[in-house]
């Protein structure tokens, strides 16, 4: 039987660190081929809070092990962010850690925030450190797939008619629009109430960049697109309505279509089949990505994607941090690996490697392994660790030759 891989990181819980001693975390190579190297890659991880470096940890794992396969070698970087940033250096997010960031050749994050900081001012939320390495990286767009895998059908909410089959896709706006806009913050009216206020405002360079990414996304899937906003109230999606349009001048192969968010968001209930690639705004994609992400039974399934024009991808789970069930062995990491798929093919470009970390996960579903969230009657209930390791033999079952050497 195979081993679980266990690269010696040291756990940042168990680095006596300062502020000025972060330049000083060691970089940590891991070397574990069943054929010789010829492609190397930086790897930063940055696990996070809660259930976050629970996932990391096991989809590090499956990286190292699938990558050995195609002959590629990872150097890990492993940096601290959002709440675990917070109380080691008092930030949310370092500049050592964006930098760092910035020199790898793709970032895998495991989850953000929990309770213990819920009632910090905003400048000391874990969240706004996960927006300024956003807007730090350039990543502008957010691809989140959402499938109901056939082993998976029954847990979801809806009826199996209508989840049977879905396969969509939203690519989200990620650092523009009412998230970011100016002017922004505390007031008070005519009248002496206080108010508080935002902007949603999109130049047009905003828009065609994410539409482009739309279009070509949806043009190596089914070739239809939907774009969602606001169109009839907002003068914001007007501009927004009037660029995709435009855009789609240059993909005369891609079938576009226009949808109100409010309507959109009822038709994902309702037909979510009758999409293929969908394209919206920062706030709208938010929302109604984590609605898609609902259709297929749990987030704990689902990754995501987040690029730029140039410089390395953000790849993350989208689900949260789970502080409730963190270091209990239960956080479903699955979602986690899917990302690092999503990392091999969008960050790295390494297609087949990508391939053997979906078909290993689709094996493990299909000899019936689950864990707590996706689990039913007739099923195998596992941990995070447990079902980490299935797997791992699931990739290994994929190699060509008899045995891996670490």
């Amino acid at each position: 039987m195979m081993s679980t891989l266990n690269p010696s990181i040291t756990p940042l819980n168990k680095i006596q660190i300062t502020p000025k001693s972060l330049t000083n975390l060691k970089r940590t190579l891991i070397r574990c081929s069943a054929t010789s190297s010829s492609k190397r890659y930086n790897i930063t991880l940055l696990p996070g809070d809660g259930i976050g470096p629970e996932v990391v940890s096991v989809a590090k794992n499956v990286l190292t092990l699938a990558g050995s396969q195609q002959g590629i070698e990872f150097e890990f970087r492993e940096m601290p962010v959002g709440g675990a940033a917070l109380d080691l250096v008092g930030v949310p997010l370092p500049d050592e850690t964006l930098s760092v960031a910035k020199q790898s050749d793709a970032i895998l994050l495991g989850a953000i925030g929990g309770y213990k900081w819920d009632n910090n001012e905003k400048h000391l939320k874990p969240e706004t450190g996960l927006l300024q390495l956003r807007a730090g990286l350039g990543v502008f767009a957010n691809l989140r797939p959402a499938t109901v895998l056939p082993q998976l059908v029954d847990s979801s909410t809806l009826k199996k008619e209508v989840a049977e089959g879905v396969d969509l896709m939203v690519v989200r706006e990620l650092t523009g629009g009412i998230y970011f806009g100016q002017p922004r913050g505390f007031g008070k009216n005519e009248k002496g109430e206080e108010i508080g206020f935002n902007t949603e405002v999109y130049a047009t360079y905003e828009i065609d960049r994410i539409a482009r990414v739309a279009f070509e996304t949806a043009r190596k899937r089914r070739g239809k697109l939907c774009s969602v906003d606001k169109a009839n109230v907002l003068e914001a999606s007007m501009l927004w309505r009037k660029r995709v349009t435009m855009m789609a001048s240059h993909y005369p192969d891609v079938e576009l279509t226009h949808m109100y968010v409010d309507n959109a968001a009822m038709q994902l209930i309702r037909d979510p089949k009758q999409f293929d690639t969908i394209v919206t705004n920062n706030i709208f994609g938010d929302i109604l990505s984590d609605e898609a992400s609902m259709l297929t039974g749990s987030i704990g399934m689902l990754p995501s994607a987040c690029l730029g024009e140039s410089g390395p991808g953000l790849f993350e789970p989208i689900h949260g941090s789970a502080p409730d069930i963190a270091g209990q062995d239960k956080a479903n990491p699955l979602a986690t690996v899917l990302s690092v798929a999503m990392l091999l093919r969008y960050g790295l470009q390494e297609e087949n490697a990508a391939r053997t970390i979906e078909n290993a996960v689709l094996e493990t579903l299909n000899k019936g392994f689950r864990t707590g969230d996706i689990f039913s009657t007739g099923k195998k209930l596992l941990g995070c660790k447990e079902i980490g390791e299935e797997v791992m033999k699931s990739v290994g079952s994929q190699e060509k030759v008899s045995a891996v050497v670490c």
